[in-house]
């Protein structure tokens, strides 16, 4: 999986406590934009990950970005993940 400036790719990290996501460009080596639910607030449950969906959305629009390539770091899309994915996708961004 990769990503360029135009279609980065979103990736996903998930502990017990935490999410991290980040919107990458490997063509430069560059993150564009990250968010991480200890600085927003969240939790890692199912509502904690469609909350930091929602607001990484925005980050993503106001960066220009409405299509990615989504990262799960080898998580199944179920559970947290899903509820980070549906978040995005309601907030009208294209993976």
């Amino acid at each position: 999986i990769s990503g360029c400036a135009t279609l980065p790719r979103v990736s996903v990290f998930k502990s017990n406590r935490y999410l991290s996501v980040q919107a990458i460009d490997d063509v430069n080596a560059t993150t564009l934009c990250a968010l991480h639910s200890k600085a927003t607030g969240h939790k890692a449950n199912k509502e904690g990950a469609a909350a930091l969906g929602e607001a990484f959305a925005a980050k993503l629009k106001e960066a220009g970005i409405t299509s990615i390539v989504f990262d799960r770091n080898g998580y199944q899309y179920h559970g947290v993940i899903a509820a980070f994915g549906d978040a995005l996708r309601a907030n009208e961004i294209k993976f």
